[in-house]
């Protein structure tokens, strides 16, 4: 008997660049979770920009990873944050950068995307923008953000540790979804901004692939990021040959990285060339992978 069942897959990632011999078990059960749910979502029909956006916004304000609740102040003493969303059908896509005093920067982002014009809102502006549309604010910055898992507070203040959340996904009507979004690297001046927000850098999504970059972001610009890895793609390379020659790049220029991608088809790559990199992954095909270091 034929199998009609139409094909959906997931991938989640919650940074690059985990610390080997420190204990990630609390974010992988929670990328457990986080993608069971949205398994269900998915063969229950939703589309993949929905699945997307709760995905990404469940980590922001988990406060496990270096996003949303997770995140770092800057040399100025606040959290400026980024994020971006894309569909891949319509290649719509939606941004906000240094953005402060929001819980969930990939909704205000997907709001860019539906109500403005335009592609990218930053700092002053994208705040007017949210306010505006009435997203949620953080009514208590003082107590609201949180040293996320594999983090110390001393790196925190000190040091240039970098972390991203991301999501991709495939509905069962054959469209593809990315988003991701962070607190930036540790350190970081006022007004820096990284991959994570900037369409083709950090995320892309389009009929065939799509693809949540993480890791150093300046390196990930120079390296050509996400739009790279879609157009070899596209031009008959491999997918995990894609984005491998994009992260040897990335090395070669001084940086670490990974990225996780799905295809039309359902095939779902992760690499990485950092320690490890948190990461989940479900498929109709697939059974449920999650992992850090392996």
């Amino acid at each position: 008997m034929t199998n009609t069942r139409k094909r959906y897959a997931l991938a989640l990632h919650g940074g690059a660049g985990p610390v080997a011999g420190r204990n990630y078990d609390s974010v992988e059960a929670h990328l457990k979770t986080l993608a069971l749910e949205c398994e269900v979502l998915l063969a229950d029909g939703r589309s993949a920009l929905d699945v997307v956006e709760i995905a990404v916004a469940e980590l922001e304000a988990s406060g496990l990873y270096v996003a949303g609740r997770g995140s770092a102040r800057n040399t100025a003493g606040y959290v400026e944050l980024d994020a971006s969303i894309m569909d891949g059908p319509t290649r719509k896509a939606g941004g906000v950068a240094v953005i402060k005093g929001f819980v969930s920067p990939i909704r205000i982002a997907r709001g860019v995307m539906e109500k403005t014009p335009h592609v990218l809102l930053a700092g002053a502006g994208a705040a007017e923008f949210a306010r505006g549309h009435g997203y949620e604010e953080v009514s208590d910055p003082n107590n609201y953000y949180v040293v996320p898992v594999g983090v110390t507070a001393n790196e925190m203040r000190d040091s240039h540790t970098h972390g991203t959340v991301g999501a991709v996904a495939l509905d069962q009507s054959g469209a593809l979804a990315a988003g991701t979004s962070t607190g930036g690297t540790f350190g970081k001046l006022e007004g820096r901004v990284g991959d994570t927000p900037l369409i083709g850098a950090g995320t892309w999504a389009d009929d065939d692939v799509a693809i949540s970059c993480t890791g150093t972001g300046e390196h990930i610009i120079r390296a050509g990021g996400a739009l790279s890895i879609a157009c070899a793609f596209k031009n008959g390379v491999p997918l995990a040959k894609a984005m491998q020659s994009m992260l040897d790049e990335v090395k070669r220029l001084g940086g670490d990285a990974g990225a996780i991608a799905i295809s039309r088809n359902a095939g779902i790559t992760m690499l990485y060339n950092s320690d490890g990199m948190k990461r989940a992954s479900v498929s109709m095909d697939q059974p449920l992978h999650v992992t850090t270091f392996d």
